[in-house]
């Protein structure tokens, strides 16, 4: 049973283009939340497409990105947020106080193959459970 929107968390994650990291990170989100979250990306310089790379490693895991778009990064979309987590967008990122920021380092997977990208998967994967943890939002797969 999902709960009303009012007493689900929302997250946005953030990155330059929204085409790898903050994608992965709100698949993984949506997946491991069972939709007890409701989840947000955006980037700053938002790209045409989502990284095919970044597609297939997250399709491995048996999560499905393909129909996500990137998209821009809106003020609202910041202040509609409970939590919000950056991925190298630095002073792109607009800051508000009252807002929980996280900032990961994560390895960008632009450009890189599958073997490079599969380790920043499974990273930001940790990072998510980590996140539902502190969330108060018990993972629905482990």
């Amino acid at each position: 049973m999902t709960e009303p929107a009012a007493t689900r968390p929302t997250v946005l994650f953030v990155c330059v283009h929204n085409a790898g990291r903050s994608q992965m990170a709100a698949g993984w989100l949506r997946h491991l939340s069972g939709g007890r979250v409701e989840v947000r990306s955006a980037g700053s310089v938002p790209a045409e497409q989502i990284n095919p790379v970044a597609v297939e490693a997250m399709l491995e895991e048996g999560v499905d990105i393909r129909a996500e778009k990137p998209k821009v990064l809106t003020t609202e979309a910041v202040q509609a947020s409970d939590v919000v987590v950056t991925m190298g967008c630095g002073d792109a990122c607009p800051f508000y106080p009252g807002k929980r920021y996280e900032d990961w380092k994560l390895d960008d997977p632009a450009g890189q193959g599958i073997d490079a990208v599969r380790p920043i998967r499974d990273e930001i994967r940790g990072r998510v459970l980590t996140l539902l943890t502190e969330l108060g939002v018990p993972p629905v797969h482990a």
